[in-house]
């Protein structure tokens, strides 16, 4: 009884057109289900991690709208009323108003500051080289490492002997010094990815260097600027350590002494409830700016590695 037997392939000559049967379809079974199983896992880490940090912000946010006695009979069930008037409480009685434009006040001119001078700063680093560009880059990367805790005795002392203690525009200066060394480290690093032959143009048509920088490289670098504009505005508008030794004048606190204030009074009067509004006003703006400005921000830390 004769067998028939399958001819082996004979291997393609050199040069020989290659179709489409002959090339393997589709990932080799082991790495298909090796790559399902690590989705499967990284996507359940996610799903975690959005869980533990969304419930404490929505159990924030319901509890800001019961009364005292809801709070700690039943924490975890939603409001049987909304009481708004816990919001109109410490808005006005726990000066939440005050506290708030001071804090829009500081971190705005500060943002702005940071923002125009770190820009300034980052270019002519990135695009000119001069004796001590490294030193001086470097100098900025060291003040990001230096804790700030270090620097709080001499720094009352300074601002203390230059007339700007419990002053907004101090707590400004204050702001910008702090954020510098950030934005420049990041906005040098940015200023690198672009393309300089539009610079190069911009010279040749006649354009001085600062329209060159304000009118072209600027709005180039508008995703950097939108990203680091949002990590200033969210260390800004936290920031409680800077605040509470170089601005000690009750009518001059901003949120975050205020927060801390209004937690010592009501924690003795009771009223829990006007703590927890206070609370979500003061968290509101960030969330806000982070879901408004989400796309800036994945564009502008992807925009060196894509270019």
């Amino acid at each position: 009884m004769k067998t028939t037997q399958t001819p082996a392939p004979v291997p393609a000559e050199s040069g020989a057109p290659v179709t489409k049967e002959d090339i393997p379809s589709g990932p080799p079974p082991k790495a298909k289900k090796e790559g399902t199983v690590l989705n499967v896992f990284s996507h359940g880490v996610l799903v975690l991690w959005a869980i533990m940090v969304v419930m404490p912000l929505l159990w924030a946010v319901m509890t800001s709208f019961k009364d005292d006695r809801s709070i700690f009979s039943s924490p975890w069930s939603l409001p049987d009323t909304l009481h708004f008037d816990n919001w109109s409480r410490a808005w006005t009685q726990a000066n939440m108003s005050d506290y708030f434009l001071n804090t829009v006040l500081v971190v705005g001119g500060s943002l702005v500051g940071t923002l125009v001078l770190g820009s300034m700063a980052a270019y002519v680093l990135a695009r000119f080289d001069f004796p001590g560009n490294r030193f001086i880059y470097f100098l900025f990367i060291g003040g990001m490492s230096f804790p700030i805790m270090l620097a709080l005795v001499p720094l009352f002392y300074v601002v203390n002997n230059m007339g700007l203690l419990n002053t907004i525009h101090g707590l400004i200066l204050v702001y910008i010094a702090y954020s510098l060394p950030f934005t420049v480290f990041f906005l040098t690093a940015f200023f690198r990815t672009l393309p300089t032959s539009i610079a190069e143009a911009a010279f040749v048509d006649g354009a001085s260097h600062s329209r060159t920088f304000f009118q072209i490289m600027l709005p180039m670098a508008k995703p950097g600027l939108v990203s680091v504009g949002i990590f200033n505005f969210l260390g800004q508008w936290n920031q409680y350590m800077l605040p509470t030794v170089l601005n000690t004048d009750p009518d001059k606190r901003v949120l975050t002494q205020g927060l801390v204030q209004l937690a010592v009074s009501q924690g003795y009067k009771g009223d829990w409830s006007g703590l927890f509004a206070g609370l979500v006003m003061a968290m509101l703006p960030v969330l806000a700016a982070y879901i408004v400005f989400q796309r800036q921000v994945v564009q502008g830390l992807t925009a060196g590695a894509l270019k």
